[in-house]
């Protein structure tokens, strides 16, 4: 049986200044503050919302 990809998403900048979709874009995915790590199923929901907000958040993928 094959693993589901997971991603990293780790929030290394700031909200404030950025729109309120961004904002609200990272709270859905779980992270509140800079530093915050959340580990994510690889899904094409959540990479739209990573895309939305990648100038604000690091991504790895892990095992």
């Amino acid at each position: 049986m094959t693993s589901v990809a997971r991603l990293k998403v780790t929030q290394t900048r700031s909200v404030i200044g950025a729109k309120r979709n961004q904002r609200e874009t990272l709270r859905t995915l779980g992270l509140k503050r800079i530093n915050d790590v959340v580990v994510k199923e690889d899904r094409p929901e959540i990479r739209g919302m990573i895309f939305t907000v990648t100038h604000l958040v690091k991504v790895e993928e892990v095992d």
